[in-house]
């Protein structure tokens, strides 16, 4: 594990250091940003060359992740991140405007959409959204964020709202509305579902589910979260009889011969009796 040093202390976070012990990590470098990334991926005298290096971080480690990809495997470019609220006209707008929040003091290019089927409380979220700001120690970042890269869009009906969010692929997707699991089987594209006001996404980021390194970008129409299948691989094993061997020869060799590989075609009738 590498984790940049503190700007305060320059040692590692103490948070940092009890997770990875109580996950069993070994060994920790005190390494961040795109020099980290070099460091995993060729190797220092102090820092061992890994296979694979996963996790978020700002835009120079994930161009530099992007530069050693094929050296190394990685699980994504994650970010900048995003979420998307679905609400109804039963939703807390208090709450609503609370989760856009949470999402926009993120980075000042972070997202934080909401779709809604009522002008009314899109109204109160914009409302709300600009009281609680004045709560927040990083409410500038926030309010750039959502000057930049926020909305609130009225649709009519949820599964209007659903459709959009197919489109766009969310990184977080968080239904407000009655019932939510309603809807899970419309969901074709999104990082995470987070059901409902109780089942909101800050949870997510800490103590609630899995992993919460998930696809951002629009790259939910194709990626998954990141799980244990990305520190797993596979090695194809291939074995055959005789009466196997006679059985699908022909095909290779054809095949072989339809690609102008004649090499190929002749290892397989070198093996005919």
């Amino acid at each position: 594990v590498c984790s940049p040093p503190q700007r305060e202390t320059g040692t590692i976070s103490p948070l940092v250091l009890a997770a990875a012990h109580i996950a069993g990590i070994r060994h920790v470098y005190m390494i961040g940003g795109a020099q980290a990334i070099a460091a995993m991926a060729y190797g220092t005298a102090s820092v061992p060359r890994v296979d694979k290096i996963v996790g978020p971080g700002n835009l120079f480690v994930v161009l530099a992740k992007r530069a050693v990809y094929g050296v190394v495997d990685i699980e994504a470019l994650p970010g900048p991140t995003e979420t998307l609220v679905i609400a109804d006209d039963q939703a807390d707008p208090v709450l609503a405007a609370a989760d856009l929040l949470a999402q926009a003091e993120h980075d000042t290019i972070a997202s934080a959409i909401m779709l809604t089927t009522s002008s009314e409380f899109a109204q109160a979220v914009q409302v709300e959204v600009g009281r609680q700001l004045e709560e927040l120690g990083r409410a500038d970042i926030a309010a750039t964020a959502l000057e930049r890269r926020g909305g609130i869009v009225v649709v009519p009906t949820i599964e209007d709202a659903i459709r959009v969010s197919n489109e766009y692929a969310p990184e977080h997707l968080c239904p407000l509305v009655q019932d939510p699991c309603r809807y899970v089987g419309l969901v074709r594209n999104a990082g995470g579902i987070f059901l409902g006001e109780r089942s909101f996404e800050v949870l997510g980021d800490y103590v609630a589910g899995p992993s919460h390194i998930m696809p951002t970008g629009g790259t939910a129409r194709y990626a998954s979260p990141l799980n244990v299948d990305d520190f797993r691989k596979v090695i194809s094993l291939i074995g055959l009889n005789e009466k196997a061997l006679e059985h699908i020869s022909d095909a290779a060799e054809r095949l072989a011969e339809a690609e102008g590989l004649t090499a190929h075609a002749q290892a397989v009738r070198k093996r005919r009796p």
